[in-house]
């Protein structure tokens, strides 16, 4: 054995071999051709040892690359080895005939696997194999002329064929190879960056339209974000008002939230959900044997709500006797339990919420006008999800993601889906969309959710609804086919000139009331070809 340009071969005549170099030609034309494919490396790799069999016989091809601790080599693709054999395959970076070849970033050539003591065999692919030679080659995959992996055949012709010649085209195979390693890193980052793009961005639609874990963009519910902000730090009354699956617990949670009461009890209590022989206990709790069944002292609601708040859902509901004594405690922040003689003095901050009308219930006599006007310190209406269809896709995002993940599914809207849905009226708004989407992943076939997809109930026309919050009838539509008045783009288009009119223009000002850049809204202006007043 000689050693020759920086690798030990045995020194062999060069044969006459009439057809090899085009059988090279079409193996390297073939595994080039596999470039597409270098995002799913693992299969390309097994392709491209695949053929060098096919091509040119080379007997149980192995693919060593540096692992991802970078203290061991494996066998990371293989042709001829068993799934465990493969497994055997791994390597320190100086053991063997393969740790010299990483080490060093040259060929080696063992032309006699028996009489090698490099040769580790960890493999133990050769044990079955009776022939008295065979002959092994490697070469050094190297990124940027760095080692990252080596490359190994065997042979099991006669000695004919050079190993020179074996070297020398095992090389450009080698160099193919790394090609595909690097493409498959860039593309792997260029993944991870896009990731990262995305959580920032995913942060920033959270920090400006997710304010107080609730999702609004619109004008109007930016202008409720505003009063919560302006009413949190008091301790004023808040009456929230708006129809039903508006979201007035989120917004009750975050005045409490966002009040020097945070740390303090939140406490709700549904007025409707209780028979009202119960209610006046569940507010103001009872004594040991105050009626029959009451076996123990029992706090109400207003003693456990103490330095918090007291958060009172469908306060319509109450029976005319309840509202009186609730507008004595409301006044003097004092009561008495059911069958009790203490005065019981509590600091509690009251929101109250309904999706009736007040003003036509005083005004009917089912409820009292005095505690109306105690009730109503800081009224905050809630707009009905159709007023703030610009939500809607930021919605439906939010409960696809949350709904996909806790039922292990991956599905997506169609575009025509979601431009219906962004359309329909949601008489039952936030939660009537929140559990549509649940649904939607739980039944539908396949990973998308198509217009044919949505309920029968949705796409039929629907009779004249009741605004709850307004009492004014809403006017129904003919939902039968999907109807694209305005799509998701105009709908943009028109938010963003909107904001600059009522900004005078100012780009600044308006960018600040839609959550935006000043470099997002001048894109949109471009992308949008908004005039500026003035500007030629």
């Amino acid at each position: 054995m000689t050693k020759t340009d920086g690798c030990n071969v045995c020194t062999l005549p060069s044969p006459n071999r009439p057809g090899i170099k085009d059988l090279e030609l079409h193996a390297l034309y073939e595994i080039a051709n596999l470039v597409g494919s270098a995002m799913n490396l693992g299969k390309t790799l097994s392709d491209a040892l695949r053929v060098l069999h096919t091509t040119l016989r080379m007997e149980r091809a192995t693919l060593i690359l540096l692992d991802e601790s970078g203290e061991k080599l494996t066998i990371r693709a293989s042709y001829g080895l068993t799934k465990k054999e493969q497994q055997r395959g791994v390597y320190g970076l100086n053991e063997g005939v393969c740790g010299k070849i990483f080490q060093t970033g040259l060929p080696f050539v063992v032309p006699d696997i028996n009489s090698e003591p490099l040769f580790l065999n960890r493999t133990q692919a050769r044990n079955h194999i009776k022939k008295e030679k065979i002959s092994f080659i490697g070469v050094p995959i190297l990124l940027s002329d760095v080692p990252a992996g080596v490359l190994t055949v065997d042979r099991l012709f006669g000695q004919e064929i050079s190993f020179e010649e074996d070297i020398r085209f095992l090389s450009v195979v080698a160099r193919l190879i790394a090609q595909f390693l690097e493409l498959n890193l860039a593309i792997r980052r260029h993944r991870a960056d896009l990731v990262e793009e995305n959580r920032h961005l995913r942060a920033e639609l959270q920090k400006n339209y997710n304010r107080h874990n609730i999702i609004g963009q619109c004008k109007v519910m930016q202008e409720v974000f505003h009063s919560i902000g302006k009413v949190a730090p008091s301790s004023a009354t808040v009456l929230l008002l708006g129809e039903s699956g508006t979201g007035k617990e989120l917004i009750a949670r975050a005045i409490h939230n966002e009040s020097p009461r945070r740390d303090s009890p939140f406490i709700k209590v549904n007025c409707a959900a209780l028979p009202e022989t119960l209610l006046e206990s569940e507010l103001l709790g009872h004594e040991k044997g105050a009626f029959t069944g009451a076996t123990t002292v029992k706090k109400g609601r207003f003693e456990l709500a103490h330095k918090g708040t007291l958060f009172l859902d469908e306060i319509a509901e109450l029976s005319l006797p309840l509202q009186a004594k609730l507008l004595r405690v409301l006044q003097e922040q004092q009561f008495e339990r059911l069958g009790g003689t203490e005065t019981i003095t509590v600091d509690v901050r009251i929101i109250a919420a309904t999706n009736r009308s007040l003003d036509e219930e005083v005004a009917n006599g089912l409820f009292r006008a005095d505690l109306y006007y105690r009730l109503n310190v800081i009224p905050i209406l809630l707009p009905p999800l159709r007023q703030r269809r610009q939500d809607i896709p930021l919605l439906i995002d939010h409960f696809l993601r949350q709904s996909n993940k806790r039922n292990h599914r991956k599905v997506r809207l169609s575009w025509e889906a979601l431009e219906f849905l962004v359309e329909y009226d949601w008489p039952g708004n936030v939660r009537e969309l929140q559990n549509l989407i649940e649904r939607l992943v739980i039944l539908t076939e396949g990973n998308t959710v198509r217009y044919a997809d949505l309920p029968s109930y949705m796409l039929a026309e629907p009779e004249p609804t009741v605004d709850q919050g307004q009492g004014k009838a809403v006017k129904s539509r003919t939902l039968t086919v999907p109807r694209k008045k305005l799509s998701l783009r105009d709908m943009e288009r028109q938010e963003i000139e909107a904001a600059l009119r009522r900004h005078g223009w100012v780009q600044a000002r308006a960018a600040r009331e839609l959550g935006l850049t000043q470099r997002q809204i001048g894109y949109r202006i471009r992308k949008y070809g908004l005039r500026v007043p003035g500007a030629r």
